[in-house]
């Protein structure tokens, strides 16, 4: 478990899904964490068990799914992931989904993003890490910028929402970009992407 001033990350249970139904039913969640991409959802409460129950035999040493609650109240909010852990090439991808509307906007989904950065430099000999998200999502493009992520190009056109073509913003950190930070340092920034839903990527 991994804990900040106002969120904690800890390991995927099983009850979680009932949550993961949720988020990925949501439009508005859909909407930002994924540009409406199908793939995400809606979804069936079979194919989220189904999901979850993969992710609970994920193996951390590349991939893992972690779930994001308020310390205020315990309750979960959103989940971060990293996947494509490759230590030859020293690289991790990284996923956010703030999935609980109220906590939108308050930096929830900053400080767990930072929190899951700090463990994977700690954890791992990691060189880099990576993410994405889709032009259209300015708020998680302005906010990766702030917690010291680099925006390294674009797949232009590359995301269809309701009949126009955004590009797929890619960003990336290298260790020494990141310096050493407290794992219970202060809140980040909020909005969609951070604060509110991110990009799974």
């Amino acid at each position: 478990m991994f804990e900040g001033d106002h969120v904690r990350l800890r390991v995927l249970r099983a009850e979680d899904a009932e949550h993961h139904l949720r988020w990925r039913n949501d439009p508005e969640v859909i909407h930002w964490a994924t540009a409406g991409d199908p793939g995400f959802g809606p979804i069936t409460a079979e194919g989220v068990s189904l999901s979850v129950e993969s992710m609970l035999r994920l193996v951390p040493s590349r991939e893992a799914v972690f779930t994001v609650e308020d310390r205020a109240d315990g309750r979960p909010i959103g989940m971060v992931d990293y996947r494509d852990l490759d230590l030859y090439t020293g690289t991790a991808t990284l996923g956010i989904t703030i999935g609980e509307r109220g906590s939108w906007g308050r930096g929830h989904g900053s400080e767990a993003l930072r929190l899951l950065v700090d463990h994977l430099f700690g954890a791992f000999p990691l060189r880099r890490l990576e993410l994405d998200t889709w032009s259209g999502n300015e708020r998680a493009v302005r906010a990766f910028t702030r917690l010291g992520f680099r925006e390294e190009g674009r797949r232009r056109r590359a995301v269809r929402l309701a009949g126009e073509c955004y590009d797929r913003v890619l960003f990336g950190m290298l260790r020494e970009e990141w310096p050493a930070r407290p794992a219970t340092g202060g809140p980040g920034t909020g909005g969609p992407g951070t604060g509110g839903p991110g990009t799974a990527g």
